[in-house]
């Protein structure tokens, strides 16, 4: 009987506690990964065009106050091209208004090219972590666009009281910045495969809206012409806004930092949006 217990090896105090069982870390090593691995899900397909709709009233709050304030838009290339083709006859309303349209349009294809091949090497386009540091980035870019502004680094007042004889390029940097991010939304939207809301096109849109032969299908029945109407709605309605706080105000900023806390809050979304679920 002695012999037996003392062949019986003494309890360690790591195992009375049970804090190195392999019970114990399989349930701490999820805990501690969950975080990092839900950048990885796939985002769950039936909410991913809300965001988006906010985006098309930030396209028109932005370019609305941007053309009121520097005369050129930042989104709809449309228009920007139009002015450059007037600038080779001198017909701009502003001095050097086409150097502004023209570094709107390049700024705009740079960032297609860079946020599409972004997306690319970081994931799919519908992955959460695609989309979460793309809008961050279009974030930052529209708060560093906003306090360039707002450092008096350029003139933020509406309207300019400076002689519009007197060309500033620093204005230049600005309209960069915001072409660039802007051009993100819509290789979002392309890559999130919510084409029906490209963000930053009126004229597509419309197009499609108004061909659909669907058109006068109940709600529920056509959700694409649904969307489509609602995103030229709220474009509409951010450009008017964006004409109203800038006058209201008398400055450029105050409807940018809008921009840019919108632009905060859809990254955040993309954080706790659900993940798709897989059949």
């Amino acid at each position: 009987m002695l012999d037996e217990e003392k062949a019986v090896p003494p309890k360690s105090v790591d195992d009375s506690s049970g804090s190195n069982s392999p019970e114990h870390l399989s349930i701490a090593a999820p805990q501690k990964s969950s975080f990092l691995s839900r950048f990885s899900d796939d985002l769950d397909p039936r909410f991913v065009y809300l965001p988006l709709l906010v985006c098309c009233f930030a396209t028109g709050l932005t370019d609305g106050t941007l053309y009121n304030a520097y005369g050129t838009f930042v989104s709809m290339q449309t228009g920007n091209t139009v002015f450059i083709a007037l600038g080779t006859s001198g017909q701009n309303n502003r001095p050097y208004g086409w150097a502004r349209s023209l570094t709107s349009i390049g700024s705009f294809i740079v960032g297609c090219v860079t946020f599409s091949r972004f997306h690319a090497l970081l994931g799919r386009g519908r992955q959460r972590r695609t989309v979460f540091v793309s809008f961050l980035a279009q974030t930052m870019l529209v708060a560093l666009a906003t306090g360039i502004i707002q450092g008096g680094l350029i003139d933020g007042r509406y309207p300019s009281r400076r002689d519009p004889s007197d060309v500033d390029f620093a204005e230049l940097a600005p309209i960069a910045l915001l072409s660039f991010q802007a051009a993100g939304q819509i290789v979002n939207s392309r890559g999130l495969g919510v084409a029906e809301v490209p963000t930053v096109v009126i004229t597509t849109l419309l197009c499609d809206l108004v061909s659909d032969p669907d058109i006068l299908a109940p709600f529920a029945a056509n959700p694409k012409r649904n969307k489509r109407a609602v995103a030229f709605t709220l474009t509409l309605v951010g450009a008017i806004a964006g004409g109203f706080i800038s006058k209201s105000t008398g400055l450029v900023q105050n409807s940018l930092w809008l921009v840019a806390a919108l632009k905060l809050a859809i990254t955040v979304f993309w954080y706790f949006c659900g993940k798709e679920k897989k059949e």
